[in-house]
């Protein structure tokens, strides 16, 4: 199978069920960033350490995050073509719930609002959750021209969250000082 097709040479794209769509439509523009999105990911599964966060952990974010593609990549009327495993990611909000608290206990209380840096892992998370905030964005622009499935919007809320926690907790269990925003007189 050829990597090229030559169908998006006229600037169109074809979305799950074969309707073609401009590349600047709002469903290709939100799922181009949750592939940079799970791109920063893969970055982030290089430099994250135990206890934080473990590959495992990662790696099924980087399976949700496909599956959320899938779902923007198929028209509303057409999510029947998804199936059970291609239309819920695996991560229940719950679960996610419980690990940010879990992180957020590895960190001492905020003070002050937080600059991404510290350590390599914490910086690549901030990089994620900025990533992932702007997917965000994406979905809702989407969600105001078309109807949802709303665990999209949900997921990424939650796991932008996430990241900020699990940013924290590798400058915190690395030994590493928060970088704190103090205002400049």
């Amino acid at each position: 199978m050829k990597l090229y097709t030559r169908t998006g040479d006229d600037g169109s794209s074809g979305l799950f069920g074969g309707e073609r769509v401009s590349k600047s439509h709002l469903r290709l523009v939100a799922y181009g960033t949750l592939d940079e999105l799970n791109s920063v990911m893969g970055l982030l599964l290089l430099h994250a350490t135990a206890p934080c966060a473990t590959q495992e952990t990662l790696q099924r974010i980087q399976h949700d995050l496909f599956v959320l593609g899938a779902i923007l990549a198929t028209p509303a009327n057409r999510q029947e073509l998804l199936g059970a495993r291609m239309s819920t990611p695996t991560w229940a909000l719950a679960d996610m719930e419980a690990d940010i608290d879990r992180l957020t206990a590895l960190a001492p209380p905020m003070t002050a609002f937080v600059l991404p840096g510290g350590t390599s892992a914490s910086a690549h998370a901030h990089l994620a959750r900025t990533v992932c905030r702007r997917a965000e964005r994406e979905v809702v622009a989407l969600t105001h021209e078309e109807p949802l499935n709303p665990a999209v919007l949900a997921y990424l809320n939650r796991l932008s969250d996430w990241l900020f926690a699990l940013a924290r907790a590798e400058n915190a269990t690395a030994g590493v000082p928060d970088i704190q925003w103090v205002p400049k007189d």
